[in-house]
């Protein structure tokens, strides 16, 4: 029988993932079945991550609350949303881009515009992974990057 797992990810042991887990209850992910990762998203070498995929099967739902969370890398998220969508058939929810949704049945036009907006947020990911990285994180010196 497919089951509901949930993803959360945030990227230092500071942060609070409290947000991301009550969107997941409310969306029906079963408590057990949550996997939290307290990492950088800049690759998919997490311990929570590995896991989760451990014990997705085909006909199973990943729940997200939105891209980012998945990871920070724009060829690393495109080639797991295939692995996971394509190899392993599990569909993915992500909450705050219900476009993305792969559970809900779609048509040609709806499909090519998930997997455009898909490419989109995944560069923004990558872009605010290498805006926010060490380089960036103290503008005390008075400069910032530009865009």
């Amino acid at each position: 029988m497919p089951k509901i797992y949930g993803y959360m990810r945030v990227s230092t042991r500071e942060q609070n993932e409290d947000r991301q887990r009550l969107a997941m209850l409310e969306y029906g992910v079963p408590e057990e079945n949550l996997f939290l990762d307290k990492q950088s998203g800049k690759d998919f070498e997490r311990p929570s991550y590995q896991k989760l995929l451990a014990v997705l099967r085909g006909g199973d739902t990943l729940v997200i609350k939105s891209i980012d969370r998945l990871g920070r890398n724009y060829d690393e998220i495109l080639e797991q949303w295939r692995y996971l969508t394509k190899e392993k058939q599990v569909g993915i929810s992500v909450l705050d881009m219900p476009v993305l949704d792969t559970v809900a049945e779609r048509d040609l036009l709806g499909r090519l515009v998930a997997e455009i907006m898909l490419q989109v947020l995944s560069y923004v990911a990558q872009q605010e992974r290498e805006y926010n990285g060490p380089q960036n994180s103290d503008h005390s010196n008075g400069k910032y990057r530009e865009w």
